[in-house]
């Protein structure tokens, strides 16, 4: 059988979608479903900094919509929250340091609801994550993933207000990360002891290469969907070659 390599697209249902926000704005972004079976879970997207090239065209954001509906049965939803142009197109509105962007999870979420998928895991990625802690508390998800965050955003009081909560919250912190190591997330998130932090050896902040990919997707496939991990390395079947990369 085939590897699955950096441009390998795996068949799925995926369906542009716009995401309308409370005050007005209109987000561009991409549903991508499994082809045959009924989601296992839902993974609702928040992207890297958008004035530093983060958006749904995030090599994460996008591999994951290339794979994890046929590998793991998941419905992924990847957007571009307010001002953030990519591939899919531009969202309107301007960029907010995670302020208003609280609003564009609203509608993620909403749109989530609508569609009837499973109560989704919130994952951010780096900006994504500044997202997730200041405005995915209140929401009715089934968990939130962290991955690289840097914590630039998040107030030591915001952040202490997840101590209370009961919502499943998981931090992959790459040991070799720009912003925030193992170590210095162990004593920034000393507020929050629910948090489970999971220190990945040998990563960057970026994720960049095959083996830290595979690392994050293993993770949210076994969280989000609940199957055995590792996933697949090859697929016995239609497989594309995006070639953009």
């Amino acid at each position: 059988m085939p590897d699955i390599v950096a441009n390998s697209v795996l068949p799925a249902i995926r369906e542009a979608v716009n995401l309308i926000t409370s005050d007005g704005q209109t987000l561009v972004g991409e549903l991508a479903l499994p082809e045959v079976a009924a989601p296992r879970g839902t993974v609702v997207w928040l992207h890297p900094l958008p004035t530093h090239g983060g958006s749904s065209d995030s090599h994460l954001l996008r591999k994951s919509a290339w794979r994890l509906p046929a590998l793991a049965d998941l419905a992924i939803l990847r957007f571009n929250t307010r001002g953030t142009t990519s591939s899919l197109g531009s969202s309107t509105g301007t960029f907010d340091e995670s302020r208003a962007e609280g609003l564009d999870l609203d509608a993620a979420l909403a749109f989530v609801s609508v569609r009837d998928l499973p109560k989704p895991w919130v994952v951010g990625w780096s900006f994504g994550t500044d997202v997730a802690l200041r405005h995915a508390r209140e929401h009715d998800v089934a968990g939130v993933l962290l991955l690289s965050p840097p914590l630039r955003w998040t107030t030591p009081e915001e952040l202490a207000k997840w101590a209370n909560s009961t919502l499943p919250v998981v931090a992959l912190i790459p040991e070799h990360d720009d912003y925030l190591k193992p170590r210095e997330a162990l004593e920034r998130f000393a507020a929050v002891p629910n948090f489970e932090i999971v220190p990945v050896a040998d990563a960057k902040h970026l994720w960049v290469g095959e083996t830290s990919v595979r690392v994050v997707f293993d993770e949210i496939a076994r969280r989000v969907a609940g199957v055995p991990v590792p996933l697949a390395r090859t697929y016995d079947g239609p497989m594309e070659r995006w070639n953009d990369l």
